[in-house]
Protein backbone atom coordinates (compact mmCIF):
# COMPACT_ATOMS: atom_id res chain seq x y z
CA UNK A 1 0.00 0.00 0.00
CA UNK A 2 1.22 3.45 -0.68
CA UNK A 3 -0.07 6.91 0.08
CA UNK A 4 0.23 7.54 -3.86
CA UNK A 5 -2.77 5.21 -4.66
CA UNK A 6 -5.26 8.11 -2.94
CA UNK A 7 -5.93 10.62 -5.60
CA UNK A 8 -4.66 13.48 -4.02
CA UNK A 9 -5.69 15.89 -6.84
CA UNK A 10 -9.58 14.80 -6.72
CA UNK A 11 -9.77 15.48 -2.55
CA UNK A 12 -7.89 18.66 -2.80
CA UNK A 13 -10.40 19.87 -5.29
CA UNK A 14 -12.97 18.47 -4.05
CA UNK A 15 -12.52 19.59 -0.44
CA UNK A 16 -11.92 23.20 -1.95
CA UNK A 17 -15.11 23.28 -3.68
CA UNK A 18 -16.81 21.97 -1.03
CA UNK A 19 -15.40 24.82 1.35
CA UNK A 20 -16.27 27.44 -1.59
CA UNK A 21 -19.72 26.42 -0.95
CA UNK A 22 -19.87 24.78 -4.43
CA UNK A 23 -22.15 21.35 -4.94
CA UNK A 24 -19.98 18.71 -5.77
CA UNK A 25 -20.40 15.02 -7.15
CA UNK A 26 -17.53 11.95 -6.11
CA UNK A 27 -17.02 8.92 -7.26
CA UNK A 28 -18.57 5.75 -5.04
CA UNK A 29 -15.59 3.45 -4.03
CA UNK A 30 -16.27 -0.44 -4.66
CA UNK A 31 -14.28 -1.79 -1.41
CA UNK A 32 -16.01 -5.16 -2.54
CA UNK A 33 -13.75 -5.25 -6.24
CA UNK A 34 -11.11 -2.63 -5.43
CA UNK A 35 -10.18 -2.91 -8.99
CA UNK A 36 -13.10 -1.02 -10.69
CA UNK A 37 -11.83 2.80 -12.03
CA UNK A 38 -14.27 5.28 -14.50
CA UNK A 39 -12.47 7.89 -16.01
CA UNK A 40 -13.41 11.00 -14.38
CA UNK A 41 -12.47 13.55 -16.71
CA UNK A 42 -15.26 14.80 -17.33
CA UNK A 43 -16.21 15.77 -13.64
CA UNK A 44 -13.04 17.22 -12.88
CA UNK A 45 -12.21 18.76 -16.63
CA UNK A 46 -8.54 19.84 -15.05
CA UNK A 47 -7.80 16.02 -13.28
CA UNK A 48 -6.95 13.65 -15.79
CA UNK A 49 -6.65 10.50 -13.92
CA UNK A 50 -8.96 7.90 -12.79
CA UNK A 51 -10.24 6.81 -9.53
CA UNK A 52 -11.49 4.10 -8.15
CA UNK A 53 -15.60 3.68 -8.29
CA UNK A 54 -18.51 1.72 -8.95
CA UNK A 55 -18.68 0.52 -12.54
CA UNK A 56 -21.94 1.96 -13.05
CA UNK A 57 -20.49 5.69 -12.37
CA UNK A 58 -22.73 6.07 -9.05
CA UNK A 59 -21.46 9.42 -7.67
CA UNK A 60 -22.19 11.20 -4.16
CA UNK A 61 -23.79 14.51 -4.21
CA UNK A 62 -21.75 16.71 -1.39
CA UNK A 63 -23.71 19.68 -0.93
CA UNK A 64 -22.94 22.92 0.80
CA UNK A 65 -23.00 23.04 4.56
CA UNK A 66 -21.63 24.56 7.65
CA UNK A 67 -19.58 22.24 9.07
CA UNK A 68 -17.64 19.66 6.93
CA UNK A 69 -16.99 16.30 8.04
CA UNK A 70 -13.54 14.35 6.37
CA UNK A 71 -12.96 11.11 7.79
CA UNK A 72 -10.05 8.25 6.53
CA UNK A 73 -6.91 6.89 7.31
CA UNK A 74 -4.47 9.36 4.84
CA UNK A 75 -6.32 12.75 5.72
CA UNK A 76 -3.37 14.05 7.77
CA UNK A 77 -0.39 13.01 5.52
CA UNK A 78 -0.72 15.08 2.70
CA UNK A 79 0.20 18.90 3.65
CA UNK A 80 -1.97 20.89 1.13
CA UNK A 81 -5.09 18.45 1.95
CA UNK A 82 -4.07 18.88 5.59
CA UNK A 83 -3.74 22.67 5.89
CA UNK A 84 -7.25 23.18 5.09
CA UNK A 85 -8.94 21.80 8.06
CA UNK A 86 -9.90 24.02 10.57
CA UNK A 87 -10.14 21.40 13.36
CA UNK A 88 -8.21 18.14 13.16
CA UNK A 89 -9.00 15.08 15.72
CA UNK A 90 -7.09 12.19 15.06
CA UNK A 91 -9.14 8.78 16.76
CA UNK A 92 -6.73 6.08 17.47
CA UNK A 93 -6.98 2.27 18.77
CA UNK A 94 -4.82 -0.07 19.32
CA UNK A 95 -4.00 -2.37 16.32
CA UNK A 96 -5.33 -5.70 18.15
CA UNK A 97 -8.67 -3.76 18.11
CA UNK A 98 -8.41 -2.52 14.66
CA UNK A 99 -7.95 -6.05 13.58
CA UNK A 100 -10.81 -7.21 15.84
CA UNK A 101 -13.12 -4.43 13.72
CA UNK A 102 -12.09 -5.44 10.05
CA UNK A 103 -12.09 -9.26 10.39
CA UNK A 104 -16.39 -9.34 10.39
CA UNK A 105 -16.63 -6.42 8.51
CA UNK A 106 -14.19 -7.32 5.89
CA UNK A 107 -15.94 -10.80 5.96
CA UNK A 108 -19.26 -9.58 5.77
CA UNK A 109 -19.38 -6.60 3.48
CA UNK A 110 -16.44 -7.13 1.31
CA UNK A 111 -16.97 -10.58 0.57
CA UNK A 112 -13.36 -11.38 1.52
CA UNK A 113 -12.42 -14.70 3.65
CA UNK A 114 -10.48 -14.71 6.35
CA UNK A 115 -7.20 -15.83 5.01
CA UNK A 116 -7.50 -12.82 2.82
CA UNK A 117 -8.42 -10.25 5.64
CA UNK A 118 -5.67 -11.48 7.96
CA UNK A 119 -3.29 -11.50 4.58
CA UNK A 120 -4.32 -7.90 4.04
CA UNK A 121 -4.00 -6.54 7.63
CA UNK A 122 -0.43 -7.95 8.01
CA UNK A 123 1.42 -7.32 4.79
CA UNK A 124 -0.46 -3.64 4.02
CA UNK A 125 -2.87 -2.37 6.24
CA UNK A 126 -0.59 -2.30 9.12
CA UNK A 127 2.46 -1.61 7.78
CA UNK A 128 0.89 1.10 5.83
CA UNK A 129 -0.61 2.86 9.26
CA UNK A 130 2.65 2.68 10.82
CA UNK A 131 4.45 4.24 8.11
CA UNK A 132 2.15 6.72 6.78
CA UNK A 133 -0.38 7.60 9.65
CA UNK A 134 1.75 6.77 13.30
CA UNK A 135 3.75 9.58 12.34
CA UNK A 136 1.46 12.29 11.40
CA UNK A 137 -1.41 11.78 14.30
CA UNK A 138 0.26 14.53 15.97
CA UNK A 139 -0.25 17.01 13.57
CA UNK A 140 -4.12 16.58 15.02
CA UNK A 141 -5.50 19.44 17.67
CA UNK A 142 -6.09 16.79 19.71
CA UNK A 143 -4.86 13.17 19.24
CA UNK A 144 -8.12 10.91 20.82
CA UNK A 145 -6.82 7.84 22.17
CA UNK A 146 -9.77 5.12 21.88
CA UNK A 147 -9.91 2.27 23.08
CA UNK A 148 -13.62 1.11 22.25
CA UNK A 149 -16.38 3.58 20.52
CA UNK A 150 -19.92 2.87 21.01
Amino acid sequence: CSADAFNNDLILQTLKDILAGNKCEIPVYDYVTNSSVVNITQMFPNNTTTVPCRVDNQLITIYPADVVLLEGILVFYFPEIRELFHMKLFVDTDSDTRLARRVPRDIKNRGRDLDQVLNQYMNFVKPAFEEFCSPVCCSAHRPLGVKMLI
